[in-house]
């Protein structure tokens, strides 16, 4: 018997579909999780040697969120 997929956090989802890698219901369910939950924030391409200056800054701020992700 399955889990239920929607029941499950979405780590505890991960860590499901890390061991059962062939189990394609769990990795949509995951997939569409993360669509659900999505906290991402799309940032246009640096058109500017200008642009770029803040890179820094956008980058750790992506890794501080990710770490609270996993």
């Amino acid at each position: 018997m399955k889990p239920d997929f929607k029941a499950m956090s979405r780590k505890e989802l991960r860590a499901y579909i890390l061991k059962h890698r062939d189990d394609d219901e769990a990795f949509y369910a995951y997939m569409d999780k993360l669509e659900a939950e999505a906290t991402w924030v799309e940032f246009p391409a640096p058109k500017s040697i200008d642009d770029l200056k803040n890179f820094p800054e956008l980058l750790e701020k992506y890794r501080q969120q990710r770490q609270g992700e996993l």
